[in-house]
């Protein structure tokens, strides 16, 4: 009858430790069924299933194990694991998994204590804790962004979605922290695309009410604005209105509004990780081609598409060229880009803040709700406020240390 042994280890992390470890089992000829190790601040902790028909050769492996971790300085235990529980175990491998990431300029106790109560109140087992932020300096600059996430691997079967999503968000509005739940599938590993709105998203400003203020019409505008971006309004109905005050606006302060844009803290970073990772991205936004096509320059975008305004003898004449971009023409043109890329939606990643981001955040394979409107908070796949804009890094999984090494 063969034997299944659990090997536990616990100490200080050394060179050649594993190696050394390996070469007991491979004298005695044991099946390794499975085996993981983290190191944390240098201290290890290594866990090795092993197998074996031959009891003589179990027993001997377990005590030249003895002998080598004592000589190593490490804590070693054993544990027999029976025909039902060995069972069991591979029966689980075939689960649906998932991915919850928790992200906060700081993780507290009381943070991660209330994700694992929610990851728990839905019967998921935690597997793996990973740290993607990098380790915390403790000479940080005041002025420095700080970024903290920790990524949990879960086993089990969702009991109810919808009712993780809204203890997710609650524990967002209540302690500022993102918490992103996502199926660990092929597709979560293989996205290719991501697409962008650009005012509020990609820039801290909306472009109209830039456009506004030099027109003389700004608080008039911006009640418009923020009606539209909470859903309140009917967006092609709103920015037609607000393209009508605009009229006889002198085309000439489009490049010094340009100059004044703010880039959203993080998006710098993002894009250039996203190039360097072989990622596609694109502007899709109700704004203006004219700035836009400025940040795609500035950001290295690789594609825009948003408003044309339309001037004639240097003055602003309160239309657009061609069709209006809104909520409905974004998910089209996301949709067109996948199809061009050869790609999936699930592929396919939408950032964005406003009501009119909703169609395209909805069909692509993650949608986040970026600093978002409540309504859009709500109505996405997830959100992120607590920090910049790079933090969707995480959502994809990218480790800070890597990106220090690249």
């Amino acid at each position: 009858m063969r034997e299944i042994i659990l090997i536990s280890f616990l100490g200080p992390d050394q060179p050649n430790q594993f190696t050394r470890l390996m070469q007991v089992l491979s004298v005695h000829s044991l099946q390794i069924l499975d085996v993981g190790q983290a190191v944390i601040h240098n201290q290890l902790t290594l866990g090795i299933v092993v197998s074996s028909h031959e009891k003589t050769a179990t027993a001997l492996a377990m005590k030249d194990m003895l002998i080598l971790a004592h000589d190593i300085g490490l804590t070693v235990r054993f544990k027999p694991i029976s025909s039902a529980e060995y069972d069991q175990w591979v029966s689980e491998g075939g689960r649906t998994r998932y991915i919850v990431t928790a992200l906060a300029p700081e993780l507290t106790a009381a943070h991660l204590e209330a994700v694992t109560h929610i990851v728990s109140s839905q019967g998921f087992n935690i597997e793996t804790v990973t740290r993607l932020s990098g380790r915390p300096d403790r000479n940080l600059a005041p002025t420095e962004p700080k970024r903290a996430c920790v990524q949990f691997g879960l086993s089990g079967q969702m009991l109810d979605a919808h009712a993780m999503r809204a203890a997710c968000l609650r524990l967002s509005a209540e302690s500022s922290i993102d918490v992103a739940v996502q199926e660990d599938n092929a597709y979560r590993r293989n996205r290719r695309l991501v697409c962008f709105d650009m005012d509020s998203t990609l820039i801290e400003q909306e472009v109209i009410d830039e456009l506004a203020l030099e027109a003389g019409v700004g608080e008039e505008v911006a009640e418009i604005t923020e009606r539209a971006m909470l859903g309140e309004l009917d967006f092609q109905q709103s920015f037609r209105a607000r393209m009508a005050l605009l009229k006889g606006l002198d085309a000439e302060v489009l490049p010094r509004i340009a100059a004044r844009l703010t880039i959203t803290e993080g998006a710098e970073r993002l894009i250039s990780t996203l190039k360097s990772l072989g990622y596609k991205t694109a502007i899709l936004s109700g704004g203006f081609q004219y700035f836009a096509e400025y940040l795609q320059s500035k950001l290295g975008i690789d594609e825009v598409h948003a408003n044309i305004l339309d001037v004639v003898d240097g003055q602003v004449t309160g239309e657009v060229k061609g069709a209006i971009v809104d909520g409905a023409r974004k998910a089209e043109l996301l949709r067109g880009l996948a199809e061009k890329m050869g790609i999936s939606l699930e592929q396919t990643i939408a950032v964005g803040d406003g009501a009119n981001d909703l169609p395209m955040l909805s069909i692509a394979g993650l949608g986040v709700a970026f600093r978002a409107k409540p309504l859009v908070r709500q109505n996405a796949n997830q959100a992120i406020s607590s920090v910049g804009l790079d933090g969707v890094l995480y959502l994809l999984g990218v480790h800070d240390k890597d990106l220090n090494r690249a």
